[in-house]
């Protein structure tokens, strides 16, 4: 925990950075949460979508959206080649460890790119993850969740065969945290098709 990450894990994180930022754009828009019109004022991402508005007046907005967030995830992605490939020269590294024992990560965004990151980070937190449907969302998820615990906790007999075999009659802190784990390994529609076959039994 004292040493930064492996260069692969650095790699992983930043990839999974990208991925998660632009997914949200385009889900927040898909939903309505927010229009393009909106991002418009952000540094580098309003040019991004006012070069495809420019460049392709004509396709309709899903597309316009598609082609903005793929050159989007193109530039943030080149931003980060760029930035790692100096860090790494810089760094004359030899070993994996020698990753590990650097005071600043190999694999990062340039200064520039960070700091548009942050204002993105800013705009879906304001615009997107408090927006009222998502905490109506959040706060409906929550219920199903809470409830589906409680039943499987009280008849664990609806847990599959797997899972009831861990199940220790008298040992509720136990059979808590198999309740819990079975509930983590769910998907959202797992969980709501459960939540109603079960909640009324």
């Amino acid at each position: 925990l004292a040493t930064y990450a492996s260069g692969e894990a650095q790699v992983a994180a930043l990839a999974d950075d990208i991925a998660y930022n632009n997914h949200d754009i385009d889900d927040g828009l898909r939903a309505k949460l927010f229009k393009i019109e909106a991002l418009l004022d952000l540094p580098i991402i309003g040019d991004v979508f006012a070069s495809v508005f420019s460049r392709f007046p004509d396709v309709g907005e899903s597309r316009q959206r598609h082609e903005a967030i793929r050159d989007l995830i193109g530039y943030m992605v080149n931003d980060c080649l760029t930035e790692s490939k100096e860090r790494l020269k810089g760094a004359k590294l030899k070993s994996v460890d020698d990753i590990r024992a650097l005071d600043y990560a190999v694999v990062a965004f340039s200064p520039k790119m960070l700091e548009i990151d942050r204002n993105l980070k800013q705009f879906l937190l304001e615009n997107m993850y408090r927006h009222s449907k998502v905490r109506q969302m959040t706060e409906k998820a929550g219920c199903v969740v809470n409830e589906l615990f409680l039943k499987l906790l009280k008849q664990p007999n609806n847990l599959p065969i797997e899972w009831r075999e861990q199940v220790d009659i008298g040992n509720t802190e136990q059979n808590a945290q198999v309740v819990a784990d079975y509930i983590a390994g769910m998907t959202d529609r797992f969980a709501y098709e459960e939540h109603s076959k079960l909640i009324n039994l």
